[in-house]
């Protein structure tokens, strides 16, 4: 008796797993606790959220959109912030000599 390999027509590919997974998102938790004699020395929460960036700002999550070491917008504001601050203190010890 031979017996017939069956094969899904209705799979799931991982392409369209992944692209639910981003339209919906997913969070991921998990605590990490190390005590010892029933005494905690360490709490380590770990959160992972995975969604697309559209479906991060729907949810009033861009940090990213503000961090000087992933967007060049962010990197020259925090330079220009510098520079002001420069000039400012240079303003300062000018007027105090």
């Amino acid at each position: 008796m031979a017996q017939a390999l069956a094969h899904s027509t209705e799979g799931t590919g991982l392409a369209e797993i992944l692209e639910r997974v981003l339209d919906k998102g997913i969070v991921i938790a998990g605590d990490i606790k190390i005590s010892i004699a029933d005494v905690e020395l360490l709490t380590i929460k770990i959160r992972l959220l995975i969604a697309s960036v559209d479906k991060a700002k729907e949810m009033g999550i861009d940090w990213w959109e503000h961090d000087s070491y992933l967007s060049s917008r962010a990197k020259e504001v925090e330079n220009q912030k510098k520079i002001e601050e420069l000039e400012t203190a240079v303003e300062k010890l000018k007027s105090g000599a």
